[in-house]
């Protein structure tokens, strides 16, 4: 195991335990769902998604940091920057690449189909944080060593960025309740699990608002920022409308959901939005009549 890897590994365990404990403690929403078998099936795909990073490209991007700086690659390269500052744009350029990475994976119906994996969890907790497709996170890594290739950064910039979008990830996704005077100041920097659970509304525009992982700076400034959820964080529904039943995603189901036919338009084109809210307000209608 190299350096690289315990420490994102010592980070992501302790950052995950607090987040457990905290969710026992105190909790925002109630649970809908078996969490034993929801826990069983988000730490499956997280295993499955280790192994396949660890026998393909492993940690790529870190790599590629190393290459970049012997070659002289990148836009870092071409400059000669107090090393704090090259450090600080780097991250921020890591995070807003993240931020549209996670719009284009709603936008474009071929990435929303791997990203509907992560969305199709009933509840949310910090295990949410880890429900992602493998074929995602073999993409997400190319995307990420591209940027790293670009800009020619620090090997050490990569690692603490992981080491940060890991551990925000399993904040923002944590069932927890926290003081609303503490949520606000907070979220004026970093994105809380008050403003993340949103995200993971089943009411579509408010699936597509509040994208961001690190920084809430980004939702701000793109216009995709959504404070609250319509019908309040303990009032809302968790989820996708096209995938109610627990029993279908179970593992496998994970594995083979970005193959089923037919995909739901969760797109950030306003018209389309509009189509599909209307086509599901005409489908409600339908059935209570």
């Amino acid at each position: 195991m190299t350096a690289e890897t315990m420490i994102r590994f010592g980070a992501f365990l302790g950052v995950f335990l607090v987040m457990a404990v905290w969710e026992v403690l105190a909790h925002r929403r109630e649970l809908t769902q078996h969490k034993g078998l929801r826990w069983f099936n988000n730490l499956g795909i997280l295993l499955i998604d280790i192994l396949v990073q660890r026998f393909t490209l492993g940690a790529a991007a870190v790599a590629m940091a190393i290459h970049a700086e012997q070659s002289g690659w990148g836009l870092f390269a071409l400059v000669d920057w107090p090393y704090w500052l090259e450090f600080a744009i780097a991250f921020l350029i890591l995070d807003f690449a993240i931020y549209l990475q996670h719009v284009m994976s709603h936008a474009l119906p071929v990435f929303w189909r791997l990203h509907r994996v992560h969305h199709a969890d009933l509840d949310f907790d910090c295990t949410t944080a880890l429900r992602f497709h493998p074929i995602e996170i073999l993409l997400s890594m190319l995307y990420k060593v591209a940027i790293v290739a670009a800009l020619g950064c620090d090997a050490y910039v990569v690692i603490a960025f992981e080491v940060v979008l890991n551990g925000s990830a399993i904040f923002n996704h944590a069932n927890v309740a926290m003081p609303q005077a503490i949520d606000r100041t907070l979220r004026a920097v970093v994105v809380t699990p008050d403003m993340h659970r949103v995200h993971h509304s089943v009411i579509v525009r408010e699936t597509n608002s509040n994208y961001g992982f690190f920084l809430s700076i980004w939702d701000r400034l793109c216009g995709t920022y959504t404070p609250q959820p319509s019908k309040g964080h303990t009032g809302m529904t968790i989820g996708l409308h096209e995938f109610r039943d627990q029993s279908k995603l179970n593992l496998h189901d994970m594995l083979l959901l970005p193959f089923r036919k037919g995909i739901s338009n969760y797109s950030i084109r306003p018209e389309a939005t509009a189509a599909r809210l209307e086509e599901e307000n005409s489908a409600r209608d339908g059935n209570q009549a």
